[in-house]
C-alpha cells in the first residue's frame, strides 16, 4: 500500500487506522457533536419566528382539540381520522408540546429543530454501523443536515410529521442490523415496533420493506455474496452479518409488507370517507404520470444545485412539454441502466433505488394534490442521492490515491455554501408575508402563493396590494372558492356592500356543501351576507342566509 492511500484510508476513518475502540467511539462522538452544533447553529434564527398561516393554525393554534394541552380528551382525539389524514403520534407530539409550551412559537420551532438533529446524528450513526467508515458516514449526515431543502421540514412547524416519521424510520433501520447480526423473533419485533411508530407520525415511510431489501444488498450484504473484485464500500472489519437467500430474505419481509399494506388501505379510506379534504383539482393519470417523471428529474436537480426553492411548487397540465418527459424519462433510464451496470459497486444501486423508491408514496401517481412536487417530500428520498455522492467520491479518490486534503476541503467548502443557502431560505420563513413573496417571485402560474400573499398582506392593512393578487389568484384559477370570499371580505370593508354579495354568491356557487374544507367557508360566507343584508334593512335574506347556515354539515 503507498503512502497516500494509507492516509487517504486514514482519513476516510476505516476501523483499521483508529486503533483501540475506545479511541473509536470518541472520533464518532466527537463528531456527533460536530453534527449537533452546526445543525443547532444554522436553525437557531427559528427562535425568532412565528407559526405559520399555512396549515400551522389547523394543526396547532386553532385545533381546539390540542391547543389547549395533552389531556385524556386529546388523546383519544388523536387516534381519530382529521382533515383525511391519521397520524396519532404527530398530534400527541402536538399536544404535548401545547401542554408544556402552550401556544410559544419558539419552542414548539425548538422541538422541531431537535428532531432535525437527532434524525442526523442517526444517520451517521446506522451509517458507522453499517459500513465502519466514520469519514463518508459523516458527510451524508452533514448533507441531510445542512441542505436547503430540508429547511422547510424544519422551520414549519407543521411538519414534524415528517421529522418524527423519520426519526423512527432511522431507528428501524438501526434495529434492523441488531436482528441482521442474530435473527431472532424479539428482535424482530422491535424492527416492527419502530416501523408501526414510524407510520402513526406519517405514512410516507410506507416502502419500509423495500428499504430492508435494499439494506440487505448493501451495506448489510446478507442477499447475493460480493464477488472477489466488487467495490463493497465496507470496512474490512466492520462485523460480518450471515448471508440468505433471496427468497429466505424476501419471505422475513411479509409480515412488514403486510403492515404497509393494511396502513395504506386504512389510509386510502380515511381519505375517500372522511369528506375532509379534496384536491381541487384533479388530473387524469397520464398527467400524473409525466408529471412524476418531470418531477424526479426536478429533484435531482435540487439536490445538487438548491436554487429557487419555495413551498409550494404548482402543478399544472398545461405546462407539462413532451419534450420535459422525454429528456426526464431518458435521464431516469441512463442512470437506471448505469448503476445496474456497475452494481458491483453496491452503494450506487441502493442509492440509487432507494431515492426512486421512497418517492413513489410523493410522487402523485397513486393519490393527487395540488403540488407538483415538494421540498418537504425529499427528506427521506435524498439520503439515497448523498449515499451515491459521498460513496462514490470517496471510493474514486481511493482508487486513485488521492491525499486528505483532496477530499475534506471541498467538502467543507460544500457543507459551507449549502448552508449559507440554507440560511437563506430560512429568512423566508420569518413571516407569511416573506414567504409567500419568494413564492410568487421563484414560481409562475402560482395561483395558492398569490392567495395567501393576499392574506399576508391584508394582515398588514394593505387592502389594495391584496386586492391585486386575489385578482390574479382568480384570474389563474377562476373555480377556487376560497379566492372569492378575500375579495368580498375586502369589498365589504370598503363599504360596497352589493359587490360583496355578489363575492359571496360565488363562494356558494362553487363550494361543496358536503366537504368540511368548504363547509366552514360557506358558513362563513352565509354569516357575512346575513350581516350586510341585515345592514340594507332586507331582513328576510337575512334569515334565510342564518337558516342556511344552521344546515350546514358539521366535520370533526
Amino acid at each position: 500500500m503507498t503512502s497516500s492511500e494509507s492516509q487517504f484510508k486514514g482519513a476516510d476513518q476505516s476501523l483499521t487506522h483508529w486503533g483501540p475502540l475506545q479511541s473509536f467511539r470518541t472520533r464518532n462522538v466527537l463528531l456527533s457533536l460536530l453534527l449537533v452544533l452546526a445543525t443547532g447553529a444554522l436553525y437557531c434564527p427559528v427562535r425568532n419566528q412565528p407559526f405559520s398561516g399555512y396549515d400551522d393554525p389547523a394543526y396547532i393554534t386553532n385545533n381546539i382539540h390540542l391547543k389547549y394541552g395533552l389531556d385524556w380528551d386529546a388523546v383519544k382525539w388523536s387516534f381519530r381520522p382529521y382533515m383525511g389524514e391519521w397520524h396519532p403520534l404527530t398530534w400527541l407530539s402536538h399536544g404535548l408540546d401545547c401542554q408544556l409550551f402552550s401556544l410559544y412559537a419558539a419552542r414548539h420551532h425548538e422541538m422541531n429543530v431537535l428532531f432535525h438533529t437527532l434524525n442526523a446524528v442517526l444517520v451517521f450513526w446506522v451509517l458507522v454501523w453499517a459500513t465502519g467508515y466514520a469519514g463518508r458516514s459523516f458527510m451524508v449526515a452533514a448533507l441531510f443536515a445542512l441542505h436547503p431543502i430540508n429547511v422547510e421540514s424544519v422551520a414549519w412547524i407543521a411538519e414534524r410529521k415528517n421529522l418524527l416519521s423519520m426519526l423512527f424510520l432511522l431507528l428501524a433501520l438501526g434495529a434492523y442490523r441488531w436482528y441482521a447480526q442474530k435473527p431472532r423473533l424479539g428482535r424482530y419485533a422491535v424492527v416492527a415496533l419502530l416501523y408501526a411508530l414510524g407510520l402513526l407520525a406519517k405514512p410516507q415511510i410506507i416502502t419500509f420493506p423495500c428499504l430492508l431489501l435494499l439494506w440487505d444488498y448493501w451495506p448489510l450484504q446478507r442477499m447475493f455474496a460480493s464477488s472477489p473484485g466488487s467495490s463493497s464500500g465496507i470496512a474490512a472489519e466492520v462485523r460480518v452479518v450471515p448471508a440468505k437467500t433471496f427468497s429466505w430474505l424476501l419471505w422475513e419481509k411479509l409480515p412488514l409488507f403486510a403492515l404497509s399494506g393494511a396502513y395504506a388501505a386504512f389510509t386510502m379510506h380515511v381519505v375517500s370517507t372522511s369528506g375532509a379534504w379534496i384536491p381541487v383539482v384533479s388530473y387524469p393519470l397520464s398527467t400524473r404520470l409525466q408529471n412524476a417523471v418531470i418531477a424526479y428529474a426536478r429533484y435531482i436537480g435540487k439536490a445538487l444545485w438548491p436554487s429557487r426553492l419555495t413551498i409550494l411548487y404548482p402543478y399544472s397540465a398545461s405546462s407539462i412539454r413532451g419534450w420535459q418527459v422525454l429528456a426526464s424519462l431518458i435521464l431516469l433510464v441512463v442512470v437506471s441502466a448505469l448503476v445496474i451496470k456497475w452494481r458491483h459497486r453496491r452503494y450506487l444501486l441502493v442509492g440509487w433505488f432507494w431515492f426512486v423508491g421512497t418517492l413513489v408514496p410523493m410522487s402523485g401517481v397513486i393519490f393527487i394534490n395540488d403540488s407538483a412536487m415538494a421540498n418537504r417530500y425529499a427528506y427521506l428520498p435524498f439520503l439515497g442521492l448523498f449515499i451515491m455522492i459521498c460513496w462514490g467520491v470517496s471510493e474514486m479518490a481511493r482508487e486513485r490515491h488521492l491525499s486528505l486534503a483532496w477530499l475534506a476541503v471541498p467538502s467543507v467548502a460544500v457543507l459551507l455554501a449549502l448552508a449559507v443557502v440554507a440560511h437563506r431560505q430560512l429568512t423566508y420563513w420569518n413571516s407569511d408575508l416573506d414567504l409567500w413573496s419568494h413564492a410568487v417571485a421563484v414560481t409562475r402560474n402560482n395561483w395558492t402563493a398569490e392567495d395567501n400573499l393576499g392574506v399576508a398582506l391584508s394582515e398588514r392593512g394593505r387592502l389594495d396590494d391584496a386586492l391585486n393578487h386575489y385578482r390574479a389568484a382568480a384570474a389563474l384559477y377562476p373555480l377556487h372558492p376560497i379566492t372569492y370570499f378575500y375579495i368580498g371580505s375586502y369589498y365589504q370593508e370598503s363599504g360596497n356592500l352589493q359587490a360583496a354579495l355578489e363575492q359571496y354568491q360565488k363562494v356558494l356557487t362553487l363550494s361543496d356543501n358536503a366537504v368540511a374544507q368548504y363547509a366552514s367557508l360557506r358558513l362563513m360566507a352565509l354569516v357575512n351576507m346575513a350581516n350586510i343584508y341585515r345592514f340594507l334593512g332586507d331582513y328576510t335574506r337575512a334569515e334565510e342566509c342564518i337558516e342556511s347556515a344552521k344546515h350546514l354539515p358539521t366535520h370533526d
